[in-house]
Parts: C-alpha cells; sequence; structure tokens
C-alpha cells in the first residue's frame, strides 16, 4: 500500500476554513441544546467522584484545536485523505439539527425521569433475541440503537456532543492501519470493524485506503441498513449482523481490526470476551486499534467531566470502562501495546498480535 497521494488533499486554509465552520454550527446547537435543559438538575455522582477536578469550555476547544491541528499534518504528510465532506453540506446539517431539536423534548424528559428502559415500549418485539445489556435508551436516544429513527439521528447527535470533533476523533485510527498494512505487505488486507454502526467510520476507511476489504459488524440492523446507505459511495464493504463477544469470522481470518466508541458501552465480561474474540479472528501478525473515550487520569482536568457522564447520558457500564485497564484487558488476550495516544476526549489504543 503507497501513501496517500496529494490528489486527497486539499490546502490547509481550506481544511481550517471547514473544520471552523463545522465546530461553529454544532458548538451552536450544544449551546442551545444546554440553554433548553437548563432546569435539568445536575447529574449524580457517586461520593467518590465528586471530588474530581473538571474543566471549562475554553479549555475543550483549545484542546479541540489541537487535535484539528494533528489531523491537519497527518492530512499534509499522506496519511490519509482529506475527509471527503470536508466542503460543508449546509443542508444535510440543517435536517439533521431539525430532526435532532424535533427529538430533544424526548430526551429530555426521558432523562428526567431516568427512562432508559424506554425501549420495551418504544421498539417493536424482537427485543428477546437481543442481549440484556444491549437493551436500552443509550444516551436516553429515542429507541436506543434499535430503530431507523435512531441511526437516521445517531451521528449527528454524537457531533452535538463533541463539539463537531467526532469525526477527526475517530480519523486518529487511521495512521495506525496504513502503517501496519504498508509493512506487512502481502495480498489485500481485511479489515473488520466490531460495532460499525452507521458506518461512519468506515467511509473514511475506504475513502483513504482503496485496497483494503473491510466487514463492519453490528448487533443493530438499522444501523447496518445506514451504513449500507452511507457505505454505497464506497462498493464492497461486507456488512454483518452479530455480536463482538461471539464473531460469525473465521480463526486468522482477518489483518486488522478496529473498535471506535463500543468498548464503553458493554459490560466488563462482555470486553473480556470480546478481546478473546480479537485474537481467534486476527492473523499473526495482526493488529487492533481501539478509538474510545478517555479515562480517568488521561487528563485529570476532565475527571469531572467523565464522572458525570454516566448519569447525564444513561452509560451503566461507563464508569467500570473508566477506570478499567484496557492493557491488561487485552495482553491477557495475546497482545502487545505498540501505541497509545490522547485524541480530544478520546484516547487511541494500538495493539499487536504476534
Amino acid at each position: 500500500m503507497e501513501r496517500v497521494t496529494a490528489n486527497g488533499m486539499l490546502p490547509g486554509c481550506v481544511y481550517w476554513t471547514s473544520q471552523a465552520t463545522r465546530v461553529g454550527w454544532f458548538l451552536g446547537e450544544y449551546l442551545l441544546s444546554a440553554r433548553l435543559g437548563r432546569d435539568d438538575p445536575p447529574p449524580e455522582r457517586p461520593p467518590s467522584t465528586r471530588r474530581r477536578p473538571t474543566t471549562g469550555l475554553v479549555d475543550l476547544l483549545s484542546d479541540l484545536g489541537t487535535l484539528l491541528a494533528q489531523d491537519q499534518r497527518n492530512v499534509r504528510d499522506g496519511l490519509y485523505r482529506a475527509p471527503y465532506d470536508q466542503i460543508p453540506n449546509l443542508p444535510a446539517w440543517l435536517a439533521g439539527a431539525i430532526r435532532y431539536f424535533r427529538d430533544l423534548p424526548a430526551v429530555t424528559q426521558r432523562r428526567r425521569r431516568n427512562g432508559w428502559r424506554d425501549v420495551d415500549t418504544e421498539v417493536p418485539s424482537g427485543l428477546q433475541a437481543l442481549p440484556d445489556y444491549y437493551r436500552r435508551n443509550f444516551h436516553f436516544q429515542t429507541d436506543g440503537y434499535l430503530s431507523e429513527h435512531s441511526a437516521r439521528l445517531y451521528d449527528h447527535q454524537v457531533e452535538v456532543l463533541f463539539l463537531g470533533a467526532a469525526d477527526a476523533m475517530r480519523r486518529q485510527a487511521l495512521p495506525s492501519i496504513g502503517a501496519f498494512v504498508r509493512r506487512a505487505g502481502g495480498n489485500r488486507p481485511r479489515l473488520l470493524d466490531i460495532g460499525c454502526g452507521t458506518g461512519q467510520f468506515l467511509t473514511f476507511v475506504r475513502d483513504s485506503f482503496s485496497d483494503i476489504d473491510v466487514i463492519g459488524i453490528d448487533i443493530s440492523r438499522p444501523y447496518l441498513a445506514e451504513a449500507k446507505r452511507r457505505l454505497a459511495r464506497w462498493p464492497g464493504a461486507e456488512r454483518l449482523c452479530g455480536l463482538g463477544e461471539y464473531l460469525p469470522i473465521a480463526d486468522g481470518s482477518i489483518d486488522v481490526i478496529t473498535s471506535t466508541y463500543l468498548l464503553h458501552e458493554v459490560p466488563s465480561d462482555v470486553r473480556q470476551r470480546m478481546a478473546l474474540e480479537c485474537a481467534r479472528v486476527l492473523k499473526r501478525p495482526g493488529r487492533l486499534v481501539v478509538v474510545d473515550s478517555l479515562q480517568f487520569g488521561d487528563r485529570p482536568e476532565y475527571d469531572g467531566m467523565l464522572a458525570g457522564f454516566p448519569t447525564s447520558f444513561h452509560e451503566p457500564y461507563y464508569r467500570d470502562y473508566a477506570e478499567s485497564d484496557l492493557i491488561q484487558l487485552f495482553s491477557g488476550a495475546g497482545f502487545t501495546l505498540v501505541d497509545e495516544r490522547l485524541a480530544f476526549l478520546s484516547k487511541v489504543m494500538v495493539f499487536d498480535l504476534r
């Protein structure tokens, strides 16, 4: 695999104008959302977390700028292509904002009464076939992850939460993918994205690395349908419905595995089984690239914000994730940590299986 050519790049001024527009748009939605929900009581935190330090919006925007500077350098250095959606699609953003604010009152009301199990009445039959840890309204969002409505809203909601930085954080996985595949050489590599959701991350993989075969696996059929729609621009991506802890994949058949924002949404025993499954389906040498939330202590000034996240957004497994030892988790399955770096509110961890 060659490095991405200059054809995938645009001048830095275009990048920064694009990202400033993006951040301004989603920051505006974030501030308006906060104002509309200003009567919400502050989230109740466990006593052990109440003294954790916290940070403000100015600090967040400063760190977001650091992330975007890294993203732009990666593009400049040919590690991946400039974002295919770099030119703002204002009609699409407006349509997303309309859907988001129409749904916001239901989310706010659900948060106020802790209605995390509304999927029992919102979603048609079929919940019994899903694991219990999945049958809930994560983020208090309507239908949890179990409807077309949710799938169309999800990425817009996430961009509002992360002030327009969600895609830039996801892209920080791309350099480690490209470096491994270039070094490995050989036949056309296969990449498996566990918990692919709407396929948003895979659109960046396919756009930058056309010579990688990709497979996305998720338990939500509506989200897989949304992934099919988004990936239509890059034909050939395979989608499977299944669980990350019981992968429907043959032993030693995958070169690279990715996981973006999945580990904090599953219980610890499921994370352990996922680590073992990753080791089972990877070739040797193989690579696992994880992008997920910061953990306690990664940026101490953010610990207070992280401590309130599980209550504010119904993330029942988040605190356990934030306190867990991910290096120990994956080393127990045979992986070796080869890189770890922070990316705004996320962290990138790269493990190799030899």
